[in-house]
């Protein structure tokens, strides 16, 4: 008759035998009564077909079979130790790879941060960062495709884990020698009076959150160019007299913008970052988000 892994406790006892040779003292270290070490024995017979161990004056002693089972007890006793361990995660000999996904945004304001300081510490540690589709995003992480995703709250599905990054804000920016920058700080109609480039996500929108602020005080600005990407926006600005709210963590590092606040609130927002259970309680993960979280906090 086969061990069956529920019974995982009866190699335990039968180590533990071979090492005290005495069913007392077994007993003892094993925390359990006499009489029920005793039946643990009779069970280890009938599994095994042998005695394995033989009344001596001094105890117990092995017969043959019981010496040729105790090294390959004792290592399935290790392995079975080792899968119940506490995971240890080292991140300087990790070795996998993690998918992030994320809006041009996010790359420069999160992501080329969050590498820059990842690469030191874990060098093994792949990145691949995808687009985001909130489509199929919780499909996707439930499928291991994707571990984490930089989304705004409305568009992080309900089932998933999250945590709060920052909250963003705008600022105007303009070229350095731009003719506006040296007039201090920009009045509204100066403002409007400016050729502006926005952020059209799907594509040839001259209207977002800017243009419904104006509109509530009965103004409206200039929109002369719209692309789909924040970093071509950017680049257009260093090179042309287009002016543009955009988001102040993306500016962070860029030291050839002016930049000044804008005359007039324009609603920011929030970025979070979002995981599936399936990565909640991985030790690797969770110290990748901590990072994560840790580099949000510092830019």
């Amino acid at each position: 008759m086969p061990i069956r892994l529920p019974d995982l406790g009866l190699l335990q006892a039968f180590d533990v035998l071979m090492q005290e040779r005495s069913v007392t003292r077994a007993a003892a270290r094993l925390a359990l009564t006499q009489p029920t070490v005793s039946g643990m024995l009779a069970r280890l017979r009938e599994a095994f077909g042998d005695p394995l161990f033989v009344r001596t004056p001094r105890g117990i002693a092995p017969t043959p079979r019981a010496e040729s089972l105790a090294e390959p007890v004792r290592r399935i006793l290790a392995d079975v130790d080792r899968l119940l361990a506490p995971a240890v995660f080292e991140p300087a000999a990790a070795g996998f790879t993690l998918s992030l996904a994320a809006t041009d945004y996010a790359l420069r304001a999160v992501v080329q941060p969050f590498i820059s300081a990842l690469r030191p510490l874990a060098p093994g540690i792949r990145v691949a960062v995808r687009p985001i589709d909130e489509a199929t995003l919780a499909q996707r992480m439930e499928h291991g495709e994707l571990d984490l995703a930089l989304l705004t709250p409305h568009g992080a599905p309900p089932d998933l884990h999250s945590r709060r990054l920052f909250d963003e804000r705008y600022v105007c920016a303009m070229r350095r020698g731009h003719p506006a920058a040296a007039q201090g700080a920009l009045s509204l109609e100066a403002f409007c009076a400016l050729d502006h480039g926005v952020v059209s996500l799907q594509g040839g929108g001259f209207v977002g959150a800017t243009d419904e602020a104006l509109a509530r005080l009965g103004r409206q600005r200039r929109v002369v160019v719209s692309v789909p990407s924040f970093l071509m926006l950017l680049e257009l600005i260093h090179t042309s007299d287009l002016v543009a709210l955009l988001p102040q963590r993306l500016l962070a590092r860029d030291a050839g913008l002016h930049v000044t606040e804008p005359p007039l609130q324009v609603p920011g927002f929030t970025k979070i970052l979002a995981w599936h259970a399936r990565t909640h309680d991985d030790p690797g993960h969770r110290w990748l988000r901590e990072l994560l979280v840790e580099v949000c906090r510092g830019v």
